[in-house]
């Protein structure tokens, strides 16, 4: 394991960034869906800093209640803090407490990331909105004139409505879609907006991340059995529905649906289709006109031919270099090695890394770090 590391240590010299430290994961059985998702999180820059600050701002963490939210911190933090720059180590507090929470990843089975990583994001955001509305709580007793002063909450006259809280992982994440929906007889377009940690991209052979975005933003004609009630009409109409992008987030989470249920088999197959990701990405699709320009910086990598097994890696882009990790291992690889991952032309190849989880950073965000 030193090995490695100190191959990693020789391979970056002295341009190893200052203060980054580069570890592997150890793997508790079947665990490497949680330790590439993990990775891609560590280096996903903002989302770590205010981690690192959150932990921080805990006075006596020997008295919070041990949670997801403090485990993550307290890993994240003993990685940031290793005196030496490379090395393993072992999230074993951080799985025991994922395990214990929610029972689909307790067994030794090959478990879904994509599904991990939304159940850990989502996680974090309860744990947030809990403390938020606890401290809010004790604050509403002391001062209820406070509440008022402020004016935020004038709205709610009858106290139902509540804004749910806007957290730090929201800021890092999150992004708004808008549905919308014209009626064909009367043209009336009712717009829903919804909002998104990460987007789910259908998949097609030989396309791009370019061209799946666009099918997700396509208009949709709603007829026959699948007409929609137009209120101005109130009737039954024909109509026209497509999804766009609001307000995109800092930090784009792309999943690519390469597990598709097959009715005919009666399972799950893995599609192992090339689909393109770029380095840079423009979103066009969005309602503000201007483009939203993104840079790749994590790729979580499904490793095998079918659904129910293979593994997961990691590729991540820090301080203008690619790493690669694999569990303990950690290797510094080239840009090029990325384009590996796309999938493969024909249904039988040999490579079977295909990218599944794509992590993307808003440039605008990265001039403020």
């Amino acid at each position: 394991m030193g090995a490695t590391g100190s191959k990693l240590e020789k391979a970056l010299g002295d341009q190893f960034p200052e203060g980054e430290r580069y570890f592997g994961l150890e793997n508790f059985g079947n665990t490497c869906y949680c330790n590439s998702v993990l990775q891609a999180l560590y280096f996903c820059v903002p989302f770590r800093e205010q981690l690192l600050e959150y932990y921080g701002n805990i006075k006596n963490p020997g008295d919070v209640e041990e949670n997801l939210l403090t485990c993550l911190a307290e890993l994240f933090m003993q990685i940031n803090t290793q005196k030496k720059k490379t090395g393993v180590i072992a999230p074993k507090r951080f799985v025991q407490r994922v395990k214990k929470e929610n029972e689909l990843f307790r067994g030794y089975m090959h478990q879904d990331a994509h599904e991990f990583l939304n159940f850990l994001l989502n996680e974090l955001v309860d744990i947030l909105e809990k403390e938020a509305n606890s401290t809010k709580g004790s604050k509403d007793h002391s001062s209820p004139s406070e509440k008022i002063a402020n004016g935020i909450h004038v709205a709610q006259a009858n106290g139902v409505r509540k804004e749910p809280l806007f957290t730090w992982v929201h800021k890092n994440f999150q992004g708004i879609l808008t549905n919308e929906t014209k009626c064909l007889r009367c043209e009336t377009v009712t717009a829903r907006d919804e909002t998104f940690l990460d987007l789910s991209l259908d998949i097609e052979q030989n396309s791009s991340i370019t061209s799946c975005l666009k099918n997700f933003s396509s208009t949709e004609t709603l007829n026959a059995e699948d007409k929609f009630f137009c209120d101005k009409c109130c009737s039954l109409q024909e109509a026209q529905k497509r999804m766009k992008i609001k307000k995109p987030p800092h930090i784009l989470v792309i999943h690519l649906k390469r597990f598709k249920y097959m009715e005919q088999l009666g399972r799950y197959k893995k599609l192992s289709y090339r689909v393109v990701f770029p380095l840079e990405l423009k979103l066009t699709n969005t309602m503000e006109d201007a483009d939203c320009e993104y840079s790749l910086f994590g790729v979580v990598v499904h490793v095998g031919s079918g659904p129910n097994h293979g593994h997961y890696v990691s590729l991540v882009k820090s301080h203008n270099h690619w790493l690669f990790f694999d569990d303990e291992n950690v290797e510094m690889i080239d840009e090029s090695a990325v384009q590996t991952s796309f999938g493969s032309a024909q249904e039988y190849a040999s490579n079977t890394d295909h990218g599944y989880i794509l992590f993307y950073e808003s440039l605008a965000t990265n001039n403020d770090h």
